[in-house]
């Protein structure tokens, strides 16, 4: 059962599935605002063979720390009023492990059942206990990368943002696509069927205002109410980013040292080419 400890209660405890809530004001330099994060990390690492098994992707480890715990310490060097993180495979194993992180910022965790369904569904019910009006960061948990991605996210002008990597092979359908014409988005999925003027991959990185927030859970419970329980999530941002394609932006990170984490070749190299190439020699 969640439960809420009282005030005098440290930020974090032994109980990992403890709801943790503190609402701060929060100071990005120029404007004063309320930023909270969702990491989602519900889903299955299939394609990872037997390093994907009993445990969940989030839980793999580079230089000795989670890729869960390196996206906890990434956040901290940011003020956030709340992380929200969406589990689900192996959900036990997840809240265990965030019991041990150290954080100033208060954690919620949140279990999807049904994780083997679409990742929509762990979108949905990390919507569902956003506190208050705020600007969100969306993050997958399976990528390793340098701090100073997550920093030209938070730090963009745009307050709807995309990242987006220009080192994407012709070949690789598996990659989310970025695709830009002018100074504008045109489309975001893994098949592009607009004309653009380049493409990039996706980091699985989102930044989105109050107002885009509200449309993203209008468009998200409209899919499950639809029975379209089995798609990505990617699809509702799409939706919007199609629909108001003026107030999306986009960063780019081209040479920044990342890589999202589905296949066995994903860890090797990212034990072997990325871990050392970030920021403080991967100590983040």
């Amino acid at each position: 059962m969640i439960r809420r400890p009282p005030r005098s209660t440290p930020l974090y405890s032994s109980a990992a599935s403890d709801v943790y809530k503190r609402q701060v004001t929060v100071s990005f330099g120029k404007e004063i605002l309320d930023m909270q994060a969702i990491i989602l990390a519900a889903g299955i690492g299939k394609r990872l063979g037997e390093q994907g098994k009993n445990q969940p992707k989030a839980l793999l480890e580079f230089g000795k720390k989670s890729l869960l715990e390196r996206h906890i310490e990434a956040l901290n060097h940011f003020d956030f009023s709340n992380i929200i993180v969406v589990s689900g495979y192996h959900s036990e194993e997840l809240e265990k492990k965030l019991a041990t992180v150290d954080s100033k910022i208060p954690i919620q965790i949140v279990v999807n059942p049904d994780y083997e369904e679409g990742s929509i569904l762990s979108l949905s019910l990390a919507l569902d206990v956003l506190k208050g009006n705020s600007e969100l960061i969306l993050m997958d948990a399976d990528v390793l990368y340098d701090l100073r991605i997550i920093k030209k996210l938070i730090e963009s002008n745009s307050s709807n943002c995309l990242l987006l990597d220009r080192n994407l092979g012709q070949n690789d359908v598996e990659a989310v696509k970025i695709c830009v014409a002018g100074d504008k988005i045109v489309d975001f999925h893994k098949n592009v069927n607009k004309e653009y003027d380049f493409c990039g991959e996706s980091v699985g990185f989102f930044r989105f205002d109050s107002m885009v927030v509200s449309e993203l859970v209008s468009r998200v419970r409209e899919y499950i109410r639809d029975g379209k329980r089995d798609i990505w999530y990617e699809e509702a941002i799409r939706d919007l980013i199609l629909n108001h394609p003026d107030s999306f932006g986009h960063e780019d990170i081209t040479g920044l040292p990342w890589i999202e984490i589905d296949f066995p070749q994903d860890i090797q190299k990212a034990e072997g080419e990325i871990l050392t190439k970030l920021q403080d020699n991967g100590r983040l």
